[in-house]
């Protein structure tokens, strides 16, 4: 499909990292010289910098597409010097995967920076003393989205030790990698849910702490998932 197509392309995976970076340039041109840089749990501003503070997280998301890059590369690379064809098909997927990650978390990132940039300008030039937006409420759905979003693709990587659920339990085999991957893409999306539900209704604060519960919960149950199906696994050898 075209949309496949899209996500499959380095090229995109780059120009929408640097969007942000862009973005920003050209948004602290219109800003004071000082800006807000911190917040207290209460949402006060306990800390003012220098407006040009706001590029270092458009270049840190350019260095975790840099990250990614490595992982793409060394993947393509493994699909061009396969010496079977079940080893180049899952190189090559997981290449695929990659990029959707990368592309995924850029924009969410991205976004997030369009919010921190909006926040910064209202209350740098209207000299505010709290924050005008709940950025961590805002950070919290968006990561909720990014959960759903890379719950939908665990379940096409094949085995590795880059992405999905890579567990000793997991990587005995084609079979336990499949059903832990598919099980952690449930819980992945579960938790993506249910962060984006509560954090509607409340603080950012507390969709940070219910959040990290929710990952919390998550991960305990897909390393006794995987257990059993590794427990399994070892039974139906013997």
């Amino acid at each position: 499909t075209k949309m496949s197509k899209f996500f499959k392309s380095k090229k995109i995976m780059w120009i929408i990292s640097i969007i942000p970076l862009i973005l920003t340039g050209i948004a602290i041109q219109f800003m004071p010289d000082s800006v807000p840089m911190h917040y207290d749990m209460s949402g006060k501003i306990d800390r003012w910098g220098s407006k040009y503070e706001n590029i270092i997280f458009p270049i840190f998301i350019l260095l975790i597409t840099l990250f990614w890059q490595i992982f793409i590369l060394y993947y393509e690379k493994k699909a061009l010097t396969a010496s079977t064809d079940k080893e180049r098909h899952g190189a090559a997927s997981n290449a695929k995967c990659l990029i959707i990650v990368s592309i995924s978390t850029s924009i969410v990132f991205g976004i997030m920076q369009c919010f921190i940039l909006f926040g910064s300008y209202f209350e740098a030039t209207k000299n505010s003393t709290h924050a005008s937006i709940d950025i961590a409420k805002v950070s919290c759905i968006l990561l909720g989205v990014l959960y759903i979003i890379l719950g939908n693709y665990m379940p096409k990587t094949k085995k590795n030790g880059t992405i999905g659920v890579r567990i000793s339990w997991s990587m005995y085999n084609d079979v336990t990698w499949a059903k832990s991957n598919y099980f952690g893409a449930i819980a992945l999306i579960i938790t993506g849910l249910l962060t984006i539900i509560t954090s509607i209704f409340v603080s950012g604060n507390l969709s940070t702490i219910l959040m990290l519960i929710y990952l919390a919960i998550a991960v305990v149950a897909i390393l006794i998932y995987s257990y059993d199906i590794y427990r399994d696994e070892c039974k139906s050898r013997h």
